[in-house]
């Protein structure tokens, strides 16, 4: 699960020094809170899912669900306040949500 987030954290950081590349300061700006915007949700998820295995010895069907659920709300929520805050540049708030979302089927393919 930490390998998820330093992939997701490692794209982000590309995302926003491409999008720096191609849109400036906006730009980057844009693609590294796109990355913010993923990743607090997902180490939440991560966190939660980790405490509720040590404390139970495991993870219910339904807890798995409900803290899917959870982090695809504050994903959501957190991208409402980002948009309504700043200025985003588009192209790259969604060039970054998409690489940084990606990134998580990434730590799948590799073997721990």
């Amino acid at each position: 699960m930490k390998k998820t987030l330093y992939l997701q954290l490692c794209a982000a950081a590309l995302a926003a020094c491409l999008a720096a590349l191609f849109a400036g300061t906006r730009g980057a700006v844009s693609a590294a809170l796109a990355g913010v915007i993923c990743i607090l949700p997902a180490a939440w998820f991560v966190l939660r899912l980790v405490h509720k295995t040590r404390r139970s010895g495991g993870v219910s069907p339904t807890d798995f669900f409900i803290g899917e659920f959870v982090k695809v709300v504050a994903t959501l929520g957190l991208l409402m306040v980002v948009v309504k805050v700043y200025a985003v540049h588009w192209p790259s708030l969604l060039f970054g949500m998409v690489i940084v979302l990606q990134a998580s089927f990434l730590a799948f393919w590799k073997k721990s």
